[in-house]
């Protein structure tokens, strides 16, 4: 199903807007991604730099302190330990054959020894001899880095020093690169979004051009297209499109003015053709009348032929009428305005209509009170009118045909309902057109124009108002709206393809 044009104009005036929010949230995602890949570099380069700083430190110092540490605690509970040159929260232990047989770490009033775990005291014999630093979390100490070196007497010393201090080093960097680019994506996020703002300039005086032409009725009548669009750089993707649309507004309304210029033409001679041949169409029927009143004897052959003048001059002159009368409308004549009283004009062409078509079933859905509209009631009537012979000359005999008018609110509503075979839904598109017809034989010898819909169009638009119509087999309805007291100054032009419907 297409989108209505509506939605489409509002989706298009859209654009600029969804296209700016688009381009600042991708500028500001990116940066955020450029300052987290920063902050983890940064925070691991830190890190790593730290811990290869605490590893010289436990290289520098060769395992003194675990070495000081004797096998065997002193009965009072001193290990007498050599704390000198070593940095508060320096752990020391000395493993003996996989076994720890002393731990302590440096205090501020000494060294003091340390209550390890059955699991910390796997950690530690596990821990490969090499002199290299590894991480190791004690249950009592925290993260340690700790370094295994093999002793003079076998045993083996292990060193380490807390990894506390690298923690909160790392963590305080966290903080500050986390309010450095909150802060930092801020300010970009502002001045991306004017930059963009600024930047998308010239594709909204696209967007407008585009939607201004949109907006413009092209179906039919002199349309004037708006000024192109400035065009700044044409080097750049936004000017390329501007050059382009002013391109194509240039095709575009060179057509629309060769149209309306064939439009015109057509008009003239149509109004110009109905107005020479209304002369010589009533001499012909005058001189057909004539020869028809001869008192003398007249073959019967030349009197059928005579008739047949007589029938198909009338026709013609039917003809050259509407066409005459569509062409005034065409041309913006303007149309009577006056209190018109649809109820009394319903009612005679509904009375008209029976008498012409005494086979039907004509029925009648009036209000209680009169119906009245502003307008031109002989061209309302003509429209009634039509409306209701073309349900007597499309429909069998026995046909029920309703006419219902109602008025409510600011519009008046009449319809003209059949039970007849309806319409074939692949003329129902074009039924308001001129010259269109359901049944070509059966439309040309009822003497039908095929314009009766094309003048209830035209009338009806006129007025301001809207006809249309559903068919289906066993039912067809066409309804006409009229405002109840609006006639515009100038009338719209022949409906387009999507207003017209299967002739008659």
């Amino acid at each position: 199903m297409p989108t209505p044009p509506r939605r489409l104009l509002s989706r298009a005036s859209l654009l600029p807007r969804t296209l700016r929010g688009q381009l600042t949230t991708g500028l500001v995602v990116l940066l955020a991604l450029a300052c987290l890949a920063v902050g983890v570099g940064t925070a691991f380069a830190l890190e790593g730099f730290l811990v290869g700083r605490i590893d010289q430190q436990l290289s520098a110092s060769g395992g003194r302190f675990p070495a000081s540490l004797e096998h065997e605690a002193a009965p009072d509970g001193d290990n007498r330990a050599d704390t000198r040159g070593q940095s508060k929260g320096t752990f020391g232990a000395r493993l003996l054959r996989g076994t720890t047989t002393q731990a302590a770490v440096v205090r501020n009033e000494g060294d003091s020894a340390v209550r390890l775990t059955a699991d910390d005291r796997r950690a530690l014999a596990a821990l490969p001899v090499d002199g290299e630093g590894h991480t190791l979390r004690l249950s009592a100490l925290g993260h340690y880095r700790l370094a295994a070196v093999k002793g003079d007497d076998g045993d083996v010393l292990i060193t380490g020093l807390p990894l506390r201090p690298v923690e909160e080093t790392v963590h305080r960097l966290e903080w500050v690169e986390a309010a450095v680019f909150g802060a930092a994506l801020i300010v970009t996020g502002t001045l991306a979004a004017l930059w963009v703002r600024l930047s998308l300039r010239p594709l909204r005086r696209v967007t407008s051009t585009a939607a201004n032409v949109a907006e413009r009725p092209l179906a039919s009548g002199e349309v004037a297209m708006p000024d192109p669009v400035p065009v700044t750089d044409p080097r750049t993707e936004v000017g390329q499109v501007g050059t382009a649309l002013n391109c194509m507004l240039g095709h575009v309304g060179n057509a629309l003015e060769r149209r309306q210029a064939s439009e015109e033409r057509l008009r003239h001679f149509a109004a110009d053709a109905s107005h020479e041949l209304r002369t010589p169409v009533a001499n012909i029927r005058g001189h057909a009348e004539l020869a028809l009143r001869h008192r003398g004897p007249v073959p019967r052959e030349v009197r059928r032929a005579l008739d047949r003048i007589q029938s198909e001059s009338e026709r013609m002159s039917r003809l050259v009428d509407d066409l005459l009368l569509l062409a005034r409308i065409d041309a913006g004549r303007a149309l009577d305005r006056g209190p018109v009283d649809l109820t009394r004009l319903v009612l005679d062409a509904t009375d008209d209509a029976r008498a012409a078509g005494p086979g039907h079933r004509w029925v009648l859905d009036l209000p209680e009170e009169a119906v009245t509209v502003t307008g031109d009631e002989h061209r309302l009537h003509q429209a009634v009118g039509n409306l209701l012979a073309n349900a007597r000359a499309h429909t069998p005999p026995g046909t029920r045909v309703t006419v219902r008018l109602a008025a409510g609110g600011d519009e008046i509503r009449l319809s003209v309902t059949d039970d007849g075979p309806g319409i074939p839904g692949e003329l129902q598109p074009e039924i308001f057109g001129r010259f269109v017809r359901a049944d070509v034989s059966r439309s040309r010898a009822a003497g039908s124009t095929g314009l009766g819909l094309a003048i209830v169009y035209a009338v009806v638009t006129a007025h301001g108002g809207t006809v249309g119509v559903e068919s289906a087999p066993g039912r067809t309805v066409f309804r006409m709206v009229l405002p109840a007291s609006a006639l515009p100054a100038s009338p719209p032009g022949e409906p387009g393809a999507q207003d017209r419907g299967p002739g008659v």
